[in-house]
């Protein structure tokens, strides 16, 4: 049950932090924002080096809460054309997610994206990571979340992808009525 924990406290941390910072968690929602110039190119830099920091605090922070060495790199190998294919679906998933969600209710980002993650825990077969950050940090755990650090790269190529693909979707499902801008989906 410990994969439904982590997931809803994506509720509450959303909840919580989304009125003062947007809730950046994730690189790849991050550098949509960028690309919509909702976000400045270096405050976006901030927020990414403070994502990957955080997901690698919260790593080693888990570590020591189980008595495991605090930094203890995975082998658990994860790689292959459906591995691969999990991450860009999970990623893809979760910024639609969160466009629809600012398109047409707001307030319902928290549930939607918690929601979401937990449910892409099941079906996807990468156990859905969805976040370039979380797949830096899971290379730091040894355990079954983790991730050899060879697959890193693909993985986050999987996620970037998947991310540019829901902006494309985002984008046609909401723009508004006649010539459409980049924006227009955010309304």
């Amino acid at each position: 049950m410990q994969h439904v924990a982590d997931r809803a406290i994506l509720v509450v941390l959303i909840t919580v932090l989304g009125p003062i910072s947007g809730a950046h968690f994730n690189p790849a929602v991050t550098l949509v924002f960028t690309g919509k110039r909702e976000l400045p190119v270096q405050e976006a830099v901030l927020y990414v080096v403070a994502q990957i920091a955080g997901g690698i605090a919260g790593t080693m922070a888990a570590h020591l809460m189980f008595a495991l060495p605090v930094v203890d790199f995975s082998m658990k190998t994860r790689t292959g054309g459906a591995q691969w294919f999990a991450e860009f679906v999970a990623a893809f998933g979760l910024v639609l997610t969160i466009l629809g969600c600012l398109a047409r209710t707001p307030a319902a980002i928290p549930y939607a994206v918690g929601l979401y993650i937990t449910a892409a825990y099941w079906f996807t077969a990468s156990t859905s990571f969805a976040n370039p950050a979380v797949t830096i940090a899971r290379a730091l755990s040894d355990t079954y979340a983790g991730i050899a650090p060879a697959g890193i790269a693909a993985f986050i190529a999987a996620q970037l992808l998947g991310a540019l693909a829901a902006v494309a979707l985002a984008w046609w499902l909401f723009a508004k009525k006649g010539k459409p801008s980049v924006d227009d989906y955010a309304r």
